[in-house]
C-alpha cells in the first residue's frame, strides 16, 4: 500500500469533514459537531487553519487539521485540533506519518512547542503520543464557553 501525504487543497474540505465527522463520531460526541463546509472552507481560505491530508491510491484516508497560536510562556505554538485515520486505515503506518508531517511543518515554522488533546479513555491514542515521548498533562483542567 502506498501512503502519500500532502498539504490539503480547498476542494480536500468536504473529505476533511467527512473524516472529523468520523473522529466526532468514534469520540461519542457527534452531536457536538456545529461546523459546516462553509466554516471550513473560510477558515482555510483566511489561512486560519491548515490541513494535510493521507491518501491511499486517490482515496483521502486520514488528516490532520492544526493552526498557528502562541504560548505566553515558551512562543511560537501550533496546535493539532484533529488528527484522524479512517478505522479500516489503522495500523498501516498512516498516523505515524501523519504525525511526523505535522512535526515537521512545526519545526519549519520554528514553533517552540506543539499541543493537541487527547480523551483520557482513548488507550490507542495515549499509546500513540507516548510512544511518540509526549507529555501526557493530567495536572490542568480544560475550560470553555460555548455559544
Amino acid at each position: 500500500m502506498e501512503i502519500r501525504i500532502r498539504r490539503a487543497q480547498r476542494s480536500d474540505l468536504s473529505e476533511v469533514i467527512r473524516l472529523v465527522r468520523e473522529l466526532a463520531i468514534y469520540e461519542k460526541a457527534e452531536h457536538e459537531m456545529w461546523s459546516t463546509l462553509e466554516q471550513y472552507e473560510l477558515a482555510f481560505d483566511e489561512k486560519r487553519i491548515s490541513c494535510d491530508v493521507a491518501m491511499v491510491e486517490n482515496e483521502i484516508v486520514g488528516c490532520t487539521v492544526y493552526y498557528d497560536t502562541f504560548s505566553t510562556w515558551k512562543g511560537k505554538m501550533l496546535y493539532l485540533e484533529d488528527f484522524i485515520v479512517s478505522e479500516s486505515y489503522r495500523k498501516y503506518g498512516i498516523g505515524q506519518k501523519l504525525y511526523d508531517a505535522f512535526i515537521e511543518e512545526a519545526k519549519k515554522r520554528d514553533c517552540k512547542l506543539v499541543r493537541w488533546e487527547v480523551l483520557d479513555w482513548n488507550e490507542p491514542a495515549l499509546r500513540f503520543y507516548e510512544k511518540q515521548g509526549a507529555i501526557i498533562e493530567k495536572d490542568w483542567w480544560k475550560a470553555k464557553v460555548v455559544f
